[in-house]
């Protein structure tokens, strides 16, 4: 059986109560959360994980750091550096998005490796396998899609991106309503150019049910892709996204129907006066699914600081009721990004879901703040430094700067607030 319906046959299992001890919520809570689809844990039932998490309502907000080769950059060293990264600068979970290399001995590599839940998308697999043996990467049936599908999940994949809501309907109303950039997915896009080269439905919409049968033998969560995501702020919450989104909530329903744990993904490009309505939305729609966001950047212009760009969306998104933030590092946009773009870009992440939590009213969250606060207090340099987001990066900055009182920092020195504020007030 999968969580979602040992959770409705009201049976707290093993995982549920480890997750709920780490979260630091009571197990009937988060019992109740799984049955109503508010929560998913990511884990594939055969895949032995140090730590498996959970998503959605009610946990602190997670954040997701992307892997993966391109055409242009292949290295399995060099994807494997950034998943040391990702794991030592606190990712929640990881995806592999190569589309470069050899696929399954990266994913196989990663999965071996990864501490945390490793997530992928598919349809990668299956345009890159087309273009090896047809050479055409559109030359690929609806066989070889659930093929693919198969051996991910039987080789651990504990969640799938599966761009379902890229419909020949959906394309229409993209038609009809122009975007200055139409679908800015790249698995949006393979779908979309995939459906007018054979004139047929998309497969992942079509076999749907067929997909839910390999997400429920695994118990692999389906993360229902935005593949109709706006590229650009003045593209957001148009007619395009909201059709796509309506038709994520259907499969939603669907899936939950079939005992198979599903979230949805939201859009990259938001202006900031848009967020709180595209929460709601999703969450209307889509029946209170776990949202997991890509930013959302709120502007177009932040090349080589979108890490920033999308920390400010997603700690908007996220106190709104955003559940899952993916990551975006200084180089979306521009290249391929390294292990130091991996930890800007999760850093960033882990700042804004932290400030989240604190709206969210997180214990353990405002718990850390109050600790450093003191630790501040006491001028206790060694604590402060421990309990920051970055203590690798907080520890080098104080050690680059060595004041002459080392009860301070260089910043003040003798003219200390702190210190000159807890001298006044004992006196």
């Amino acid at each position: 059986m999968t969580q979602l319906e040992f959770a409705k046959k009201n049976i707290i299992t093993p995982l549920m109560r480890k997750i709920a001890r780490e979260e630091g919520v009571r197990q009937i809570s988060l019992l109740k959360y799984i049955k109503e689809g508010k929560v998913v844990i990511l884990k594939n039932k055969y895949h032995k994980l140090a730590q498996p998490c959970a998503v959605g309502f009610g946990l602190r907000t997670k954040v997701n750091s992307n892997l993966g080769t391109s055409t242009d950059k292949s290295s399995l060293k060099v994807e494997l550096a950034k998943l040391d990264v990702s794991l030592k600068f606190g990712a929640d979970a990881v995806m592999d998005l190569s589309v470069g290399g050899n696929l399954r001995r990266i994913r196989k590599e990663i999965l071996q490796r990864s501490t945390v839940p490793l997530g992928t998308v598919p349809v990668y697999e299956i345009a890159v396998n087309a273009q090896k043996r047809e050479g055409n990467f559109l030359k690929f049936t609806a066989l070889d899609m659930l093929d693919v599908l198969r051996e991910q999940a039987k080789e651990g994949v504990d969640f799938f991106t599966i761009h379902s809501g890229v419909t020949q309907k959906n394309i229409q109303i993209l038609k009809k309503n122009k975007r200055i950039l139409s679908i800015v997915s790249r698995g949006g896009a393979i779908i979309a150019n995939w459906i007018s080269f054979h004139n047929q439905e998309n497969p992942f919409y079509e076999y749907f049910d067929e997909i839910l049968d390999i997400a429920y033998e695994y118990d692999v969560v389906l993360s229902l892709g935005d593949g109709m995501r706006p590229g650009s702020i003045l593209d957001a919450t148009d007619k395009s996204q909201i059709a796509e989104l309506k038709t994520l909530g259907e499969l939603s329903k669907r899936a939950k129907k079939r005992n198979v744990q599903v979230m949805i993904e939201g859009p990259g490009h938001v202006p900031l006066n848009q967020i709180e309505k595209n929460i709601r939305l999703e969450k209307k729609l889509c029946f209170g699914a776990p949202f997991y966001v890509l930013g959302p950047l709120v502007t177009d212009v932040a090349s080589g600081y979108d890490h920033i760009n999308a920390a400010i969306g997603g700690a908007l998104a996220a106190s709104c009721g955003a559940d899952f933030l993916c990551y975006v590092t200084p180089a979306e946009h521009l290249r391929h990004p390294s292990a130091n773009d991996v930890r800007e870009g999760i850093i960033a992440s882990r700042i804004a879901a932290h400030a989240a939590d604190i709206v969210k009213n997180n214990k353990r969250s405002i718990e850390w703040d109050r600790q450093i606060s003191l630790a501040r207090l006491k001028r206790d340099w060694k604590k402060q430094i421990k309990l920051s987001i970055d203590p690798l990066k907080a520890g080098e900055y104080r050690k680059s700067s060595v004041p002459r009182n080392n009860d301070v920092c260089t910043m003040c020195g003798k003219y200390c607030s702190i210190k000159l504020m807890d001298e006044c007030m004992r006196a």
